[in-house]
């Protein structure tokens, strides 16, 4: 399968959260009340991380299967399917969290129904500090631990850096500006992302089309290339215009999850993500 036929599908999670978070209603005072169903991996490390007890079902996803804090919780959704109403239902859950643009129908049909939603989108670090203190709130949990996580992380950031970009697809070739969690990520870091301010035509919020000229234009001193599953390093290295890159001529071509720098996935992805850019960049300090 083509990377340009499972982009949509990765990426959209991504575009699904973007912005600010919707508030609260009052919640219950009492922890032991609180039941909550996220349905989508950070959320669900957030909420764990805060107050576990208080997690009762989460998404089918790699990052939270590989981790044994979520192995006895029950898998209410699966990768693009609709998550599974009658199950949520069933956990009697006081609260479910969705994601805007993916989980909309599902929170709606919930909200019908009586069940407390918050719908959450988190395209930058402000977005996500926003998002750690409201869930905190909502759990009475203190959120300055996660909050010190996010500060140490972005402390490894170097004073300046090379001019960089990113590449999250071959076909067409994609590249995040500022206006996304990827974009952001960078800009956070001090990276000197080349397509921070570019604008141009994509399916997908905060990411452009680059044409290779472009590319070849830009003539990036490093090259991030993002690895969503299709191995897009290897498709790159086929593509004429990768060797005439300074980036590649210098041996500064690098592969990044996908988790971390473009879809937040979980605050471990994300300071996985802010070590990889501390060492790359360290040399250049």
């Amino acid at each position: 399968m083509k990377l340009s036929l499972v982009l949509p599908l990765l990426l959209f999670p991504l575009t699904a959260c973007s912005g600010q978070n919707t508030p609260l209603a009052e919640t219950p005072a009492n922890e032991s009340e609180i039941r909550i169903v996220a349905l989508t991996s950070l959320t669900a490390d957030l909420v764990q991380t805060l107050e576990g007890e208080a997690l009762v079902g989460i998404p089918g996803n790699e990052l939270l299967r590989g981790d044994d804090r979520f192995a006895d919780l029950p898998i209410v959704s699966e990768g693009r399917t609709e998550p599974d109403l009658e199950q949520i239902v069933a956990l009697e859950p006081t609260l479910v969290i969705g994601a805007t643009g993916f989980h909309d129908r599902t929170l709606q049909r919930l909200e019908e129904l009586g069940t407390q939603t918050l719908t959450t989108e988190v395209n930058s670090w402000a977005n996500l500090r926003d998002l750690t203190t409201t869930l905190a709130t909502t759990l009475e949990a203190d959120p300055q631990p996660l909050l010190d996580r996010y500060d140490a992380c972005l402390a490894q950031a170097p004073t300046d850096s090379p001019a960089t970009l990113v590449l999250v697809s071959r076909q067409p070739l994609l590249s995040p500006n500022k206006t996304s969690w990827a974009g952001d990520f960078l800009a956070q870091f001090k990276v000197q992302n080349v397509a921070a301010d570019m604008q141009g035509e994509s399916p997908f919020d905060g990411y452009i089309t680059l044409p290779e000229e472009k590319v070849l234009a830009a003539n990036p001193e490093v090259l991030l290339v993002v690895d969503a599953g299709e191995n897009l390093l290897e498709q790159l290295k086929g593509e004429s215009f990768l060797g005439q890159l300074q980036a590649t001529q210098q041996g500064q071509v690098h592969s990044f999850d996908y988790f971390g720098l473009v879809n937040p996935g979980s605050i471990a992805s994300i300071e996985r993500t802010c070590e990889q850019l501390s060492t790359l960049l360290a040399p250049q300090r």
